[in-house]
């Protein structure tokens, strides 16, 4: 079964590849090591569709590794801002200076895995797609197909990547990794499955179940704790006191609205509640209300309302101050 799936499943990627900023066509030499890791990099947790235009405006700001090794860690912070999972940019940060100060990535699995936040996944992607090695990469799209192919109910991660492994050809392993990734994304989808178009059906024990679509099992949802946290409104003279939250931590080094750290108690403030938004994080849910507060305290900066998207505020906060200028502004047509 092997070749066979590999070679029906390259043929489809040939006929009906995504163009992506980040890809080489099948067939074309492989692509800048810099641009595998850092697509790698900002889809972990995010889909291709929000990556795209902000790969390439990463890509026009800093078009090389030694050119994003060189800029303050508060540009990369402020350019990241919005596509969440905050530790991933302090990692980019991290690993484009290692990168730099050896002169290239590393080519190896291995010697991938060492630099700062790139893990299996990442490493096996980066040596398949950009160095051409034979590797195993599994992400969320391949465990799914590799789970319906053998019609896994709860499979676990060494056996996905047996079954990964099985089919993994020896050449063009790159393209491959692409054609699984793309399977998974645009056909062999979560729900409203596209069997029909799918190059592997006739291979694909889910399928030949009739219920494709109940592979692998559901994960069962746990209900997240409840957070609770302040963040101060402080204006002057059309402009709002931003502060950098602290580097380690969530959302570490970030631009914020200054406030106490969040607890488990919602806090109690003598100042009115301006807007109050809710935040899902991976571990818990956040109550952020936003309150009128006093004087500047520590170090911080005044940014104008007007050029608010500049600010390279991150979702919550850029929610929090969206809805206090939409309290704002309903309270103008209210008077």
């Amino acid at each position: 079964m092997r070749a066979n799936v590999a070679e029906r499943l390259l043929q489809h990627y040939v006929d009906n590849f995504r163009t992506l900023p980040w890809r080489s066509p099948p067939g074309a030499p492989q692509p800048d090591p810099y641009r595998v890791w850092l697509s790698e990099v900002m889809l972990q947790q995010t889909t291709v569709a929000a990556v795209a235009p902000r790969f390439e405006r990463f890509i026009r700001r800093w078009p090389t590794v030694q050119d994003l090794a060189a800029a303050a860690d508060e540009e990369v912070l402020s350019e990241w801002a919005g596509l969440g999972y905050y530790a991933r940019a302090r990692n980019l940060i991290a690993c484009a200076r290692e990168v730099a100060a050896r002169g290239s990535f590393p080519d190896t699995e291995s010697q991938l895995r060492k630099l700062p936040g790139v893990g299996d996944y990442t490493a096996a992607a980066i040596a398949a797609i950009a160095f051409g090695q034979r590797a195993v990469v599994i992400d969320a799209n391949v465990e799914r197909v590799a789970a319906r192919l053998n019609a896994f109910k709860r499979p676990t991660k060494a056996e996905l990547r047996v079954a990964v492994d099985a089919i993994t050809p020896a050449e063009r392993a790159g393209d491959f990794a692409q054609a699984m990734m793309d399977l998974g994304a645009t056909i062999c989808r979560p729900r409203q499955l596209l069997c029909g178009e799918c190059p592997l059906r006739t291979d694909c024990k889910a399928f030949a179940s009739g219920a494709p679509e109940g592979f692998p099992a559901p994960k069962v949802r746990t209900v997240k704790p409840v957070r609770y946290g302040v963040a101060y409104w402080i204006g002057r003279d059309g402009a709002v006191w931003l502060v950098r939250r602290p580097g380690r931590g969530l959302l570490g080094g970030m631009a914020a609205l200054p406030g106490p750290e969040w607890g488990s108690e919602a806090a109690t403030s003598s100042a009115a509640g301006l807007a109050t938004v809710r935040h899902v994080f991976t571990h818990f849910e956040l109550r952020l209300t936003v309150v009128s507060g006093g004087d500047p305290n520590g170090e911080g900066w005044w940014h104008p309302i007007q050029s608010m998207s500049d600010a390279g505020l991150p979702t919550l906060y850029r929610r929090a101050v969206d809805a206090v200028l939409d309290a704002e502004r309903e309270q103008r047509h209210a008077a």
